[in-house]
Formats: C-alpha cells, sequence, structure tokens
C-alpha cells in the first residue's frame, strides 16, 4: 500500500493566526468607501456605460489574456504565494480562492479585476519590494477587494483609463463619460483604504503592513528609513500650511487612483488603535448571513458620522474653515483672506485684537 505523500492540509502559514468564520466585508469596509460607491451608482451614464464596457471587454478575454502572458500561481508555481492566498481566503472565509497571476512589471502594484469572478494579478516589482509578512499584506488585501466585490468597478476603471481609445465607441458624450470616471477615482481612492484594512487583518502585522506602504513611497531602502518617521510625514501633510495648500493637496488627488502612501499610513494606524478593530479581534464583527438585513440607513448614519467625525477633528485650514461656516461664523470674506495667507482671527492685522497677531492655531 502505497502511503500518503504528505498532510490533508499542505498550506499551513508560519503561525498561527485569527480566522473570521462568516465574515461580512462590512466589518472592514472604510466608512467613505461605502458612501463613495452609492455616490459613483447615482452618477447620470454610470449604468449605460457599466452595460457598454460589458460588451467591450468580455470576461473570457480578461482571463485569457493573464493566462497566455503571466503566470498562475499554483502549488507548483510560485507556492509560497499560493500558501499565502490560501491562508487570506480562510481567514477572511472566501469561500472560493481566486486566481492570482504573477507579471513581468518592474512597477510594484497589484490589483483584483475581474467582471463576472474576480482575479488577482501581482507585479514581479511589488514581489521584489515585499518581504514575506508585507507581501501577506498585500495578497490579503487583495482578498478583501475580492470579498467585497470591487472587481467589477475596479475593471471598468482600468478600461476606460488604459484604453481611452474605445471610449469613442461608448455612445455617451466626453463630458458624460468624463464624469463616471472622476467619480470611479473618487470610489476608488475610498476603496484602498478598505482594502489596507482587509490586509492588516490577514497579515495580523501592523508594522509590516505600514512597511509595505512606506516602500511603495521610498523603494526597498529599510535600513534608511523610518516607520515613525513616515508617520509623522502623514501629520505634517494633513496639518501643514494655509488654504491655499490645502486646495492644492485636492488638485494633486485628483487624477490619482490611490490615496497618497503616507495619508494611507496613518490612517490605517489610527484604525488598528480604534475600538472597532478590537471587536473583530475578539470575534465580534457583521456576519455575510446578515448582509441581507443590514440597514441602507445606518450605512448612511456611520458614513456621515464619519465624515463629521473627520472635519471635527481635522487640523487641515479648510476643513477649519468647513467648521466654522457651519459653526454660522461671521465675516466669511476676513477668514478667508485670512486662511489663504497663513493669518489667522477675523479682524484685520493691526487691529489689537488676539486672533489678528499671530498664526491661524485652528
Amino acid at each position: 500500500m502505497t502511503e500518503p505523500q504528505g498532510p490533508e492540509q499542505p498550506h499551513v502559514p508560519a503561525r498561527t493566526r485569527t480566522r473570521y468564520p462568516g465574515m461580512s466585508s462590512r466589518a472592514y469596509e472604510h466608512p467613505a468607501d461605502r458612501s463613495a460607491l452609492v455616490a459613483l451608482r447615482k452618477v447620470s451614464g454610470f449604468q449605460t456605460v457599466l452595460k457598454a464596457v460589458g460588451g467591450l471587454l468580455p470576461e473570457r478575454s480578461l482571463r485569457l489574456l493573464f493566462l497566455s502572458d503571466s503566470v498562475r500561481v499554483s502549488e507548483q508555481q510560485f507556492p509560497h504565494l499560493y500558501d499565502m492566498l490560501c491562508d487570506a481566503c480562510s481567514i477572511l472565509d472566501l469561500e472560493k480562492v481566486p486566481p492570482l497571476y504573477v507579471t513581468q512589471d518592474p512597477q510594484p502594484n497589484s490589483m483584483c479585476i475581474g467582471l463576472d469572478e474576480p482575479v488577482i494579478v501581482v507585479t514581479t516589482g511589488l514581489m521584489e519590494l515585499l518581504d514575506e509578512e508585507e507581501m501577506r499584506a498585500a495578497v490579503g488585501h487583495e482578498t478583501g477587494h475580492a470579498l467585497s466585490g470591487h472587481a467589477v468597478y475596479r475593471t471598468i476603471l482600468l478600461f476606460l483609463t488604459n484604453l481611452a481609445i474605445r471610449v469613442a465607441w461608448i455612445p455617451l458624450g466626453n463630458l458624460a463619460v468624463s464624469a463616471v470616471v472622476s467619480a470611479l477615482r473618487e470610489w476608488f481612492r475610498k476603496s484602498e483604504l478598505s482594502g489596507d484594512r482587509a490586509g492588516l487583518l490577514v497579515g495580523q502585522d501592523l508594522q509590516a503592513s505600514l512597511r509595505s506602504l512606506m516602500k511603495l513611497a521610498g523603494g526597498d531602502h529599510l535600513h534608511q528609513m523610518n516607520v515613525d518617521a513616515f508617520l509623522e510625514q502623514a501629520q505634517e501633510y494633513e496639518a501643514g500650511g494655509d488654504l491655499r495648500d490645502s486646495v492644492l493637496k485636492l488638485m494633486n488627488m485628483l487624477p490619482r487612483t490611490h490615496p497618497f502612501t503616507t495619508v494611507r499610513a496613518a490612517e490605517l494606524k489610527r484604525w488598528a488603535e480604534s475600538r472597532d478593530y478590537q471587536r473583530i479581534m475578539d470575534g465580534h464583527y457583521p456576519r455575510r448571513e446578515d448582509d441581507k438585513d443590514a440597514s441602507v440607513y445606518e450605512s448612511f448614519k456611520e458614513s456621515a458620522g464619519h465624515y463629521a467625525d473627520s472635519v471635527k477633528s481635522s487640523k487641515d485650514p479648510l476643513m477649519g474653515l468647513i467648521r466654522d461656516l457651519s459653526s454660522g461664523a461671521g465675516d466669511l470674506g476676513g477668514r478667508l483672506r485670512g486662511r489663504f495667507s497663513g493669518w489667522g482671527g477675523t479682524d484685520e492685522p493691526g487691529t489689537g485684537t488676539e486672533s489678528g497677531t499671530g498664526p491661524d492655531r485652528d
């Protein structure tokens, strides 16, 4: 009788990690992600674009592209990545393990795309940049996108931006297509925050998640970088400057699909230190079986509460101006002049009042 060649479960991680049976993606999805997705679906022309893209980019064509020109991860090819993927799906309780491909590209990147079923793709540049625990967070990030059903909308954005020449075939005016792309980018940026949270739930190593983001910003020079100093950059970015800087931040962000890496790192650290994250780790989280009963109103309420808290706690001058306006503060013109010049208060400099003799501290 032939002896068995190995255990029934060969894909065993290096250490035991907490698993989340029946977890709903609502457990880790960022409130801004859900609200941006609702706004995206309401954009005029979005459904037309969705149907048109579905006709132009058949699911089979997408899968054949990766099957023919990338390496499919399996027990025989990149087995360490396959172990990570199986473990990530087990931790998040994703019933079907999505195909994972490695594609030759020096640019560090990963994505979860697909119209009918999700497909995960990682580049050789990302594999060479990240160590094992950092890569585990990256795989968990994309697995989270798969569980959240993000692949469809990410595929549409990829198609519209990378294959812009075909947009002329879509029976919509350029303005309508631009509006859809802008809304998609806004949602995409917010969905990355959800993916980062999923990556942390899978890797369960905050420092590894933060290092991966720092490496995306500064490359493979870990011995010359420091996570704490990187997070200090985020604080400086979020709080520094006057209203002009706030406007420039918005302009710099609009053409991007991903949030800035320092902002992502700071946002993830805040969540990891929150009560919500600890409750998940303790086994208290929304279940998929309850998704059908989830209240849309509660989701909107949570999103609105998140934005209100963000405005209230933000040190950004633009958010400070919004707080002033919402509280009914007068002399809008004076406040605008002060914010743009970096000079605080409603009074003109030289009046002798405290608020007009120094920089704004809001």
